[in-house]
């Protein structure tokens, strides 16, 4: 579960997840309903995201950019998310398509570290993660 939190300038969501499959799926979610138009693309082309980290704030961190680096060099937006996180290694598949400027809500410059944090709460994970636009 996603939740977006007003932010000056910027874009900030906070995650509540169960899990890391959870954390990073719906860290990919949120990033997608902030800048793109989902309703208006389809999930026939695929994508594969592979990470290591040694800490779960890294492999969350280095998800979202490379997800970032998706949509700004291959202009592809996703719309469904499957991830699997085994020993600080995740592997994800995002299925999506082509972004044309009419699928662009806001177009994203960076994922801060400013704020970004992961946290154990709960039995799960808690995130709050800010992307300067």
């Amino acid at each position: 579960m996603y939740n977006f939190v007003d932010h000056t300038a910027d874009i900030a969501f906070e995650i509540y997840a169960k899990d890391l499959n959870e954390l990073l799926r719906d860290a990919a979610l949120a990033f997608y309903e902030a800048f793109v138009f989902t309703e208006k693309i389809g999930d026939h082309i695929q994508r594969e995201i592979e990470i290591e980290e040694s800490s779960v704030d890294y492999l969350l961190y280095n998800w979202l950019n490379e997800i970032l680096y998706l949509f700004d060099v291959e202009h592809f937006g996703g719309k469904k998310v499957d991830v699997k996180v085994i020993s600080g290694r995740a592997k994800g598949k995002i299925y999506g398509d082509v972004l044309d400027p009419q699928k662009i809500k806001l177009e994203p410059k960076a994922i801060t570290l400013h704020n970004f944090r992961v946290e154990k709460r709960n039995g799960g994970y808690y995130a709050y993660i800010v992307i300067d636009i």
